[in-house]
Order: structure tokens, then C-alpha cells, then sequence
């Protein structure tokens, strides 16, 4: 292990470089950095694999470990992921690729309040990041998946999205002589046409290969204290504190419980209130629950919230700042979730934890956008 994290430290000089496009496409045979290969898969390496549990560890620990992950797919697997990731063959009229609302040049989100989706549909909230989704066990705002796999098909065939159909996407994908070669490298024991679930694989052997945790917050952790200013160091100890209580849901070191909470987000202007979970859940108490989002590279993701209420990281903090319920609709009763009080912190400490967010950017293993992608589409981002 130690070798390994090594070459992570070494690799961080070097990952997200670009070269020419290839004169063929191959796959890599290679893990992507901060993964060794181990019997042919790839498995992650972190300092947190040094730590134990939150148990213990009081409000909002440290040097806590990491929660169960997903890895363990080829590298082959991997970068079959990437390609099929940025290509718009991947959409129903071949437009938009998964990047379109996940660019790596705007946090693996899109920059946008809602995502818009195919023909230029509201998808209807934000595109979260997907950043460490390797270690979440819920997906979408309002938690509907138990899996990458399952979540794949979310977006791939929503008709506000990329408005494909199985069959389609298939189709598209086994008249590609390229895309049979590669699934066939990637895939060395599967026989026939390409299937849904090879694809479903590979786009989650790459997200999995999404990670960051190489943050100045994280430096700080592992022992580094310069790795964080004074003003970042007063705003870690707000943010931990029993009076703003960010890490109850905010829970390093993935800044997320995975929890649904009912915090009462306001809408934007003209839009209904979205129930979010209690829709999915059948469950009255669950109205406007969503999950709790990493805090991970959030300075990179504004707009925040899953509507894209705030435009800035100072506007969210201080909505709750403003006292428990403030933005709920007149007449609607929420079941808010306990943590949420009225911490009357000062301006001074709401700035202090804003500057501290900043210090949990980490983009040093951003993927390698495709110079072209088998498709012979031009990879698109942001619906472009």
C-alpha cells in the first residue's frame, strides 16, 4: 500500500494532461491515479485507509475512515466508461453526452440552476456532482437509487434528459464497429451483441474512478497544518461546532451523511414545491427531503441546492443562518429535520465557514476529456 500511495502523490503532477488524439482508439491498460493494480482490477488507495471509524470520534472527527467503496473493475472497463461518458451517441437524437450536465471544467455539474435536457427541457433540478460517488449507497436528489447501475438508466432514457430508449441506445452501440471491439476488450467474457448491462458497468467503473481527497482540508488531516490558513482553520471549527452543527449531516470526510433531511429550501421564483422524496417514499414526512450532498469541490458546483436557489456559497450558508423554517411556504407544514436551528452565528463566523469550503477543492485527478470519441461525435459539454 505504501508504494502505491506513493505513486498517487506522484501522479498528481501529471493527471488530467492532455496529448494528441490517438490514431486508433485503445483502452487503457493502466488504473486511473490514486488506483493500484491488484490481479488485473484496480483498487483505491487513500491515507483515510489508515483511520477507523467515526465511532468515538466526536462531532464532525477527523482522521475518521472512509465508508465502504466501490472498485475493482478493469482498466479497461474504466476507460470504456470515459468514452461512452462523453460520447452524444450515448442520447436520443445524439446531441448529449453524460458531460453535458457533468463537465469536468464545472465540478462534474453543469453551472446551471436545472439541468437542460434534450430538445432544451427542464430536467427539473440541479445536476449533482459526482465526485466520490464510489463511497454513496443513494443516488439522485431524492435518493430513488440503490446503485450506479440503477441510476444510469435515470438519465439515459428520462425524455427531459437524454431521451434514449434501450433499444436505440443498443442499437447505436452494436453498429459501431469500434464500440463492438472495445466492449469485447472490456468484456473479454461475455459473448454476443453488446448488452445494457456491460453498459451500465462500464459508465460505473469510471464514475467510481471519480475521487477526490487530495484537498488542502485533506493535507491538514493527514498531519500538514500549514495546508490551511487561519481564517479556513476558525471556519473548520465553526463548521464543527455544537452551535452551527454542519458536520452532523456535512460528516467528513465526505462532507455527507447520506441521509434524506427536510431543511425547507426555497424554490426559485414561478416554481411548484418539489416534494422530493416523500414522492418516492410514499411518505408524508419525507416532503422536500432530498439528500444531504457532498460538500466536496463545492465551490466548483454553484448554483447550490437541488433547484440552484443560491447562486453563491455565502447565500447558502447563511439560509441557515436565518432560523429554522424561513423559507417555508405559507400554510405548508414540513417535518424539518432536527438539526436545523437558529445558530445566530455572526457575519464574521459565516464568512469563516465559506472561506473554509473553499479548502475542500480537489481536481487533481480530473478525468481526461476524449480528443474524439468512437462515435465520431464531437464530445460535448454543458449541452453544447
Amino acid at each position: 500500500m505504501i508504494r502505491a500511495l506513493a505513486l498517487v502523490i506522484a501522479a498528481m503532477g501529471t493527471a488530467g494532461a492532455t496529448g494528441p488524439a490517438p490514431t486508433d482508439f485503445t483502452l487503457n491498460t493502466n488504473c486511473p491515479p490514486g488506483f493500484e493494480k491488484t490481479g488485473g482490477v484496480c483498487e483505491l488507495r487513500t491515507l483515510y485507509q489508515f483511520y477507523d471509524s467515526l465511532e468515538n470520534r466526536g462531532l464532525g472527527g477527523t482522521r475518521t475512515s472512509l465508508p465502504p467503496h466501490r472498485d475493482g473493475f478493469t482498466p479497461n472497463q474504466i476507460d470504456l466508461g470515459r468514452y461512452l461518458f462523453f460520447d452524444p451517441v450515448m442520447s436520443g437524437d445524439r446531441t448529449l453526452s453524460c458531460a453535458s450536465c457533468h463537465d469536468p471544467a464545472r465540478g462534474l455539474s453543469d453551472g446551471r440552476p436545472r439541468s437542460i435536457g434534450i430538445h432544451g427541457e427542464d430536467a427539473g433540478r440541479a445536476a449533482p456532482t459526482l465526485w466520490n460517488v464510489a463511497f454513496l449507497k443513494r443516488f439522485f436528489w431524492d435518493a430513488r437509487a440503490d446503485s450506479l447501475e440503477a441510476q444510469a438508466s435515470g438519465p439515459l432514457y428520462s425524455p427531459k434528459e437524454m431521451g434514449n430508449t434501450p433499444d436505440q441506445l443498443l442499437k447505436s452501440l452494436n453498429d459501431n464497429a469500434t464500440y463492438r471491439r472495445l466492449f469485447k476488450e472490456a468484456f473479454p467474457q461475455q459473448r454476443g451483441p453488446i448488452a445494457e448491462q456491460q453498459v451500465f458497468t462500464a459508465l460505473t467503473a469510471f464514475q467510481t474512478s471519480l475521487v477526490s481527497l487530495n484537498s488542502r482540508y485533506d493535507r491538514y488531516v493527514h498531519g500538514y497544518d500549514a495546508a490551511l490558513s487561519q481564517r479556513e482553520i476558525e471556519g473548520l471549527n465553526v463548521f464543527r461546532s455544537f452551535v452551527a452543527r454542519c458536520s452532523e449531516c456535512h460528516t467528513p470526510p465526505l462532507f455527507t451523511n447520506e441521509q434524506i433531511a427536510v431543511i425547507g429550501m426555497p424554490e426559485p421564483a414561478g416554481q411548484p414545491f418539489d416534494v422530493g422524496a416523500e414522492a418516492i417514499l410514499n411518505s408524508p414526512k419525507l416532503k422536500g427531503g432530498f439528500k444531504v450532498p457532498t460538500l466536496r469541490n463545492i465551490a466548483r458546483t454553484a448554483p447550490y441546492s437541488h433547484s440552484g436557489a443560491f447562486a453563491d456559497l455565502r447565500g447558502a450558508v447563511d439560509f441557515y443562518n436565518k432560523g429554522r423554517g424561513n423559507a417555508v411556504p405559507k400554510g405548508m407544514t414540513l417535518y424539518l429535520h432536527w438539526h436545523i436551528s437558529d445558530p445566530k452565528l455572526t457575519e464574521a463566523e459565516v464568512d469563516r465557514i465559506v472561506d473554509f469550503l473553499g479548502a475542500l477543492t480537489d481536481e487533481t485527478f480530473l478525468p481526461q476529456t476524449p480528443a474524439r470519441v468512437p462515435s465520431g461525435l464531437p464530445p460535448t459539454k454543458r449541452g453544447e
